[in-house]
């Protein structure tokens, strides 16, 4: 891109063949975005990406200047591993990705809000660094200090969340002799 001329970026999601052949600026979720990048002189254009239709993806962003990246980590049994491939090749060819997958891994996604949980936003939040640590400082944390939220390191949407909380012993055995009947409603 010379000086004076306009930015050339591609918008990118997950989608399918048909959506790919589909897609234009207006109709899907970020037509507010290409309203505001077409209001700066911003030429953008859709991306639909799945993993049979990485090749030709490539292939498109390889001729632009760079690709804004809208895809969950994990989504619908979905990952970005070959995703992730894909963009490194291309910001290996001078696009600019945003979010650069290398980027991404070194934030941490979870690990994050432990790091900076002192900043002021954080809450009581721990890390596990080894299923070892979890075992010898989990149990007597949820003693102490009553439910707690375990999330994965990477995940979104509420998948690898979960809350946990002891049950009293006389609620697990009674848990218990109703899952021992079978056929009886609980």
């Amino acid at each position: 891109m010379s000086v004076g001329e306009a930015a050339r970026l591609a918008l990118l999601w997950r989608g399918d063949r048909l959506g790919r052949r589909d897609a234009t600026p207006d109709n899907n979720r970020l037509s507010r975005v290409f309203e505001a990048l077409a209001a700066l002189g911003i030429h953008a254009e859709p991306a639909v990406y799945a993993d049979d239709l990485e090749s030709e993806v490539r292939e498109q962003l390889r001729k632009l200047d760079g690709v804004l990246v809208w895809v969950n980590p994990i989504s619908d049994g979905q990952n970005r591993i070959a995703l992730d491939a894909m963009l490194r090749d291309v910001a290996s060819h001078g696009v600019w990705v945003s979010a650069h997958p290398d980027v991404i891994l070194k934030m941490g996604v979870k690990e994050v809000l432990h790091r900076t949980k002192h900043l002021g936003w954080g809450t009581d939040t721990q890390l596990y660094r080894s299923d070892r640590a979890f075992r010898e400082e989990f149990p007597p944390r949820l003693l102490s200090a009553g439910p707690r939220v375990l999330k994965r390191n990477r995940g979104n949407g509420g998948q690898g969340v979960w809350k946990v909380e002891l049950v009293s012993p006389t609620r697990r055995v009674k848990k218990l002799k109703t899952a021992e009947k079978p056929g009886r409603a609980a």
